[in-house]
């Protein structure tokens, strides 16, 4: 009986790793500055000079940066160094955008508004890193995790639609979207159920032909649970959200089973329910036309709509933009800070620093799969995976839309766009991050000498014999 070498970053009892702070430091300060350059390079083009508060949104910038560091340090010495200063550099360039887009739509101010919001993440960041000591505490709040996620997704059903979809609570001047904060409470369900129920989903109920399929009382109720979610989703319109839901089901149903048959399931299940919901919702019915055909509104005379608007901004930028400042994506319209903010990126910054923007969440993503990997809890593991696929999931969906890959669905970018409900849950979801890969890296104690777990040998389901 053979099995694979552990593929894990956390040292053996005993043995230190370095911390690591000083490169994330240097890497914030790098961050800081690129996006102060670009805040920069958008007086220069627009006006002509830099603008004058651009010190003022450079220190600014610079003490969130160096206070979420400074927390870091002291709460979570061995975390990944790269997951704050990815995320720092995002959330500024996404501030650089929307100031951008703020220069020609004097009515619709959004750069201030964000960067309150960015504040409030980055404030949600440092309390989480200092008081969620062990990550493994959350999985004694399972059941009331889901239970406030199915209460946040549940509350719009009561507001008025925007834009047709009821994803939003509006109180006066304040709006935020409680899905955002739902999938963060799912993730962590997720992860609490399946970890203490994988070797029952794994190695139990009937085989079928090639497919092992568990019993209802293992599967049942994260099934139940997950369509009740997606269900209330539907019923507000919001199916952005409820792709990422059924994305985060699935992944992590396969990284808790090992069962590859799993991924086949998804892709035929959600191949039949974006057949029916596009053929039977007629809001979800227009945007699947369009993205069949997103010329026809210009052939029939009425001009480009958002989608064709969008994709002539990724053609206009070519290789190496037109340079921040000098692009044309505000004729996409209402959604151009939001939805298609990636088309200014696109437009302004060229094929070049598109894929210098997906390669940073790419990078991103793989730290948080490399953390969870090298977790020696299931659970950890599992909610590592989770909430990195959420970022993943969303940058597929969103950068898909806008480039005409697949139908357009209504959801924010990470960090990137605007939206205070989806920059805040994002910086908590870094946190969770930084939490996860610091248990992954602080040295051990050996049991033997402390009395604590020692390593253990990996689940069953990553051996080369298993079942």
């Amino acid at each position: 009986m053979t099995t694979r070498p552990p593929r894990t970053d956390a040292p053996p009892p005993g043995v230190r790793l370095p911390k690591r702070r000083g490169v994330e430091l240097s890497l914030l300060v790098c961050a800081v500055l690129i996006s102060v350059s670009g805040y920069a390079a958008v007086g220069l083009a627009r006006s002509g000079a830099v603008p004058p508060d651009a010190a003022r949104y450079g220190a600014g910038l610079g003490l969130l940066a160096l206070v979420a560091h400074l927390a870091v340090r002291f709460r979570a010495p061995y975390a990944d160094p790269l997951l704050l200063p990815i995320a720092v550099l995002l959330n500024g360039l996404g501030l650089v955008l929307i100031y951008r887009l703020d220069l020609e739509t004097p009515n619709d101010q959004a750069a201030a508004t964000q960067l309150v919001w960015s504040t409030l993440g980055v404030a949600l960041f440092i309390v989480v890193v200092l008081l969620l000591r062990d990550h493994r505490t959350l999985q004694g709040y399972a059941y009331v995790s889901v239970a406030a996620a199915l209460g946040l997704m549940i509350l719009p059903i009561f507001f008025p639609a925007v834009n047709g979809a009821k994803i939003w609570i509006r109180i006066g001047g304040l709006s935020f979207q409680p899905g955002e904060f739902a999938k963060i409470l799912l993730a962590v369900f997720f992860a609490a159920y399946l970890s203490a129920n994988r070797n029952a989903l794994a190695y139990t109920g009937r085989r079928i032909w090639k497919f092992q399929f568990p019993t209802g009382r293992a599967l049942g109720p994260i099934v139940a649970i997950w369509l009740l979610s997606v269900g209330v989703l539907v019923l507000e319109r919001d199916l952005g959200t409820s792709l990422l839901f059924f994305g985060l089901f699935v992944i992590m149903l396969y990284v808790a089973t090992g069962r590859t048959g799993w991924i086949a399931v998804g892709l035929v299940l959600a191949s039949a329910g974006a057949f029916l919901v596009g053929s039977l919702e007629p809001h979800v019915h227009s945007r699947v036309e369009d993205w069949l055909d997103p010329f026809a509104s210009i052939r029939a005379g009425e001009g480009p709509g958002q989608l064709a608007q969008s994709l002539f901004a990724f053609a206009a930028g070519g290789m190496l933009g037109t340079g921040l400042g000098l692009g044309h994506s505000v004729l996409i319209g209402f959604a151009v800070k939001s939805d298609f903010i990636l088309a200014t990126a696109g437009e302004e910054l060229g094929l070049v620093g598109l894929t210098a923007l997906f390669l940073l969440y790419a990078l991103l993503v793989a730290r948080g799969y490399r953390a969870g990997l090298s977790l020696r809890d299931p659970f950890g593991r599992l909610l590592a995976i989770g909430l990195a696929s959420i970022v993943a999931l969303q940058v597929f969906v969103i950068a898909g839309g806008v480039m005409g890959l697949i139908p357009l669905t209504g959801m924010a970018m990470p960090f990137l766009a605007q939206g205070g409900s989806s920059v805040v849950t994002n910086w908590v979801i870094v946190a969770l991050l930084i939490r996860v890969s610091d248990s992954a890296r602080a040295p051990q104690p050996d049991s033997a000498d402390t009395g604590t777990l020692a390593p253990v040998r990996e689940d069953a389901h990553f051996r080369e014999d298993a079942p």
